[in-house]
């Protein structure tokens, strides 16, 4: 190789790179003033110095309990949720090289969600059950999708197939329970199906912030074992990459992330199934796009909540918003793959 095509592949790297720092530091920055705008805004306008020195530990009659039990909580869960989100969902969708395999299509929301209204419905449950429940049941749906999902040899269509099949035989569950559950238990069942922010409260926040912390950066190490993956089967075997090992590693840790964050939020919809897309659009290809498929989900999830809080006259939970920007994006995919014959 000569030296101009070496000095034209490293400027190339360069040019990625530099796109990468900069589509993932405007990111982070919009993410910021969504956190800042999430503290400031709502009934009361509180002014910056003011929910400074709350942060800091002062009291302030009314900015204290607004702030610190209502904004923070509400913010945090969110931040975190949608980091979850987006970094899961792009997780699936870059492994399985399929934009329709990610955990809300597959069944894996569907999973932790059926086992969170048997709580709240059935058992009359809540707190740590209702999340313990829903992260083994997420963990169960994925195992089950996989083992059928294998047979002879692994089939990323046969996943998704199944994944669909169980999701539909899930949702038709859940549908059941609400049919058959008090009329009292039904409200927080379905702020919970919605996916809320509301009523999140810090003590429920730590196994949620925890997982991020520790997962997501198990998903970024497995970046370039990732990549080779979205090669195919045979290009990852052939350059010495234990495909089972490190797809069990990736599934298992964003399936625990999704089922926490659902835990505390509930299944907050096409989150992880827009993530993905939209920062693979702006990073391009060449460097991993899992840590801006976290902030975009971030940044969907804050955007989201502002909106369904004070752009319209009755307050909408976050789900409901994405829900609206999502459905158009799967309409839209679904013909596209129509069209190239990919379903």
């Amino acid at each position: 190789m000569t030296s101009s095509s070496m000095d034209w592949i490293r400027t190339g790297r360069q040019r990625r790179h530099r796109r990468w720092l900069f589509v993932t530091g405007t990111l982070s920055a919009l993410a910021f003033l969504l956190s800042c705008a999430m503290l400031l805004l709502g009934n009361t306008i509180y002014p910056i110095p003011d929910v400074v020195r709350v942060l800091a530990g002062e009291q302030i009659d009314g900015a204290s309990f607004a702030i610190e039990v209502i904004r923070l909580p509400r913010l945090l869960a969110g931040f975190f949720a949608g980091f979850a989100f987006g970094i899961a969902g792009n997780t699936f969708q870059t492994m399985l090289r399929n934009p329709l395999a990610n955990p809300n299509v597959i069944g894996i929301t569907a999973g932790s969600s059926a086992a969170a209204v048997f709580c709240i419905v059935v058992l009359q449950t809540s707190g740590a059950i209702v999340s313990a429940a829903s992260i083994a049941a997420g963990l169960a749906t994925v195992l089950l999708i996989y083992v059928l999902a294998k047979g002879s040899s692994f089939s990323i269509g046969r996943l998704i197939l199944i994944g669909i099949g169980i999701q539909a035989m899930l949702n038709a569950l859940i549908s059941y329970l609400l049919l058959i559950g008090d009329e009292q238990d039904l409200p927080a069942a379905f702020r919970w199906l919605s996916g809320s922010l509301n009523g999140s409260q810090l003590h429920e926040l730590p196994p949620l912030i925890l997982s991020v912390l520790l997962l997501a950066p198990v998903i970024v190490a497995l970046g370039k074992h990732l990549s080779i993956l979205e090669l195919g089967e045979q290009a990852a075997v052939s350059v010495g990459v234990n495909a089972d090992m490190v797809r069990i590693a990736l599934i298992v840790s964003s399936v625990v992330m999704i089922a926490i964050a659902t835990a505390v939020t509930g299944p907050i919809a096409f989150v992880s199934f827009l993530a993905g897309p939209i920062a693979k659009r702006l990073v391009g290809s060449g460097f991993s796009n899992a840590i801006p498929a976290g902030l975009v989900g971030v940044c969907l999830v804050l955007a989201a909540d502002l909106i369904g809080q004070f752009a319209f006259e009755t307050r909408y939970p976050v789900g409901i918003i994405t829900g609206i920007l999502g459905a158009p994006y799967l309409i839209f995919l679904l013909i596209r793959m129509n069209k190239r014959g990919e379903l």
